[in-house]
C-alpha cells in the first residue's frame, strides 16, 4: 500500500515538474510594448484573404503631401 502511494506521489511530482518546465519555456517578458508587438508579428501569419485586402487598401491611399517646412527648405 505504501509503495503504491509513493509511486503515485512520484508520478505527480514528475508531472508537476514537466508542467513547470513547459510554463517557463512558454512565458516571456518584454521590456516594451513595441518589442511585444514585433515578437507577435513575427510569430503570427496573416491569412491570405486579409493580406490581399490590406494590399488593395494600401494601394488605394494617396501619398501624403510634402511638409511645409520641406517645401520651404527645398527638400
Amino acid at each position: 500500500m505504501k509503495h503504491r502511494t509513493r509511486l503515485h506521489s512520484e508520478q505527480e511530482q514528475q508531472q508537476t515538474v514537466a508542467e513547470n518546465q513547459a510554463r517557463q519555456t512558454a512565458s516571456r517578458e518584454f521590456a516594451t510594448v513595441e518589442e511585444l508587438l514585433r515578437h507577435d508579428a513575427a510569430q503570427t501569419t496573416v491569412p491570405p484573404g486579409i493580406a490581399r485586402r490590406l494590399e488593395k487598401s494600401i494601394g488605394q491611399t494617396q501619398p501624403l503631401p510634402q511638409s511645409w517646412w520641406k517645401s520651404l527648405l527645398g527638400l
